[in-house]
């Protein structure tokens, strides 16, 4: 009997979603071709330094998706669906405290084996609504949308079955496969259910987002995005075609030293048209505009210390603007200049010094074409790559951050989310989310340091390096656990 294993549905669920979101969204089409010319433009240019953070071939099929759930049993059905396709959550968001606060917490499904993700490296993040904060819904709005979310049915229990038997079986026989992969796509298909207009206006009024989960009977994905080599050339060119693109690139800034974690921008939400159902038990047609086209730049993964340092240039960048004369503006380009020179002065210039500042995530490596011959090696880390017996590769950032992907959300919005800062927040964190999922939630950081542990310890062991090579521990591990000691948000 053929059995599709996880990796295969992984790949196959993915296609089905994307060609699914061309059809409903056709500027995605746009997005994909003029994402493949540049891609191929910068591999031309640039020879195997473009793809110094993953092969062409990765590239080019990477995506990650997004969905947005309503309730902890939608979200724990989620979890057995992707659990299916070898995908595990990955990381703590809540998009509440961002900057520019969106009533959700979330989390990322993902592959988490090296050879898993190189194998396709598809993504989901999925957020949940947080009915429960009073920052956001009074206890009258909060019943009711609780009502409303438990009445519904996103995952039937055909779907979770074969989900299930898929974990136990480690995939599905092929007839099996075709009924779990048309059914799970159909999901996060765009639903022409009559939308009831007061109900929807009602959530609308308190967020754009609280609406597109709580408003409607079903979900859908939100949007996929596709990864490009240089996403600023991306940006201008789409830009320059005509699509209204949002106004700033969200990360780190471009720079003269090496791309860390993760750059996103995407073009404004499109109005798509729904049939609502008003008062009176009429219908009418009206347009929303939740779903826009995104796009990612990858670079490497940073360590605790490494984000720490993200983090204070965030602040530290806001803080120097904000001292700037109230008649200066500085528009996208300004900015990211006046950004480039904080980080040049702030950030090591190069990869080695990234690693041995313990700054970033790289894999080690004994380099045979550079090792010197008949001598002992150096028993330190710096020296042996000082003196050419180590080569190091980046590990690249496979997850998200909060602050880009709420000012994402929060760009492509018809109007602000409303919230009395005067109430008190729903208390809900990593370990509350497990509980949820009822699995383990994976620390992101645990899992960059384990791939570069283990790169040293082959090292060592290669270079017969009594006590093995090794830089501080990172993190506290109790009970099988791991807490991270930086920053607020895990991932």
């Amino acid at each position: 009997m053929v059995i599709v294993q996880p990796h295969r549905l992984r790949a196959e669920f993915a296609k089905r979603l994307s060609d699914m979101y061309a059809e409903e969204v056709p500027a995605y089409r746009t997005l994909l071709s003029v994402t493949r010319e540049v891609n191929r433009q910068v591999r031309a240019e640039r020879g195997a330094d473009a793809e110094r953070f993953g092969a062409i071939g990765r590239v080019g099929v990477e995506r990650h998706g997004a969905i947005r759930l309503g309730s902890p049993r939608e979200m724990a059905d989620a979890a057995r669906i992707f659990a299916a396709m070898g995908m595990y959550p990955v990381g703590f968001y809540d998009l509440r405290d961002a900057a520019t606060a969106v009533p959700v917490v979330s989390t990322a499904f993902r592959p988490i084996d090296q050879d898993e993700l190189a194998r396709n490296p598809f993504r989901v993040f999925a957020s949940m609504l947080v009915p429960t904060d009073r920052r956001f819904f009074n206890a009258d709005l909060q019943r009711r949308l609780i009502n409303f979310l438990n009445a519904r049915t996103l995952f039937d229990d055909e779907l979770l079955h074969l989900a299930d038997r898929a974990v136990e079986r480690y995939g599905l026989p092929v007839d099996e496969a075709e009924q779990f992969l048309s059914r799970a796509t159909a999901v996060f298909r765009l639903s022409r259910e009559p939308v009831d207009r007061g109900w929807y206006e009602e959530l609308h009024a308190v967020s754009p987002v609280a609406a597109d989960i709580g408003g409607v009977p079903s979900t859908h994905i939100n949007h996929l995005t596709p990864r490009v080599l240089d996403i600023d050339v991306l940006h201008h060119r789409l830009a320059a075609g005509g699509i209204a693109m949002i106004d700033a690139i969200q990360g780190p800034p471009r720079w003269c030293g090496p791309d860390l974690l993760l750059r996103q921008t995407s073009f404004r939400a499109l109005a798509e048209m729904r049939t609502f159902r008003e008062a009176d038990g009429s219908h009418s047609e009206g347009d929303v505009r939740v779903r826009f086209g995104e796009v990612e730049a990858r670079g490497i993964a940073v360590t605790p210390a490494g984000r720490k340092l993200y983090d204070d240039l965030t602040v530290e960048v806001e803080r120097l603007i904000g001292l700037c004369s109230p008649t200066v503006t500085m528009n996208r380009y300004q900015r990211s200049e006046f950004e480039a020179e904080i980080w040049t002065k702030s950030v090591p210039l190069t990869e080695t010094e990234l690693a041995l500042d313990d700054l970033a995530y790289f894999t080690f490596h004994v380099d045979e074409t550079r090792r010197p011959r008949g001598q002992e090696p150096p028993r330190t880390l710096r020296k042996l790559i000082e003196d050419r017996w180590v080569s190091l590769d980046p590990i690249v950032y496979e997850d998200f951050l909060p602050k880009s992907a709420a000012g994402i959300f929060q760009s492509n919005l018809t109007s602000d989310t409303v919230m009395d800062c005067g109430q008190r927040a729903t208390t809900i964190d990593a370990a509350w989310m497990e509980g949820v999922l009822g699995t383990e939630l994976h620390d992101p950081y645990h899992l960059y340091d384990q791939i570069r542990h283990c790169s040293l310890t082959a090292v060592a062991h290669e270079l017969s390096i009594d006590g093995g090579l090794e830089f501080p521990q990172l993190t506290q591990r109790s009970g099988g656990r791991t807490a991270c000691s930086a920053p607020r948000y895990v991932n």
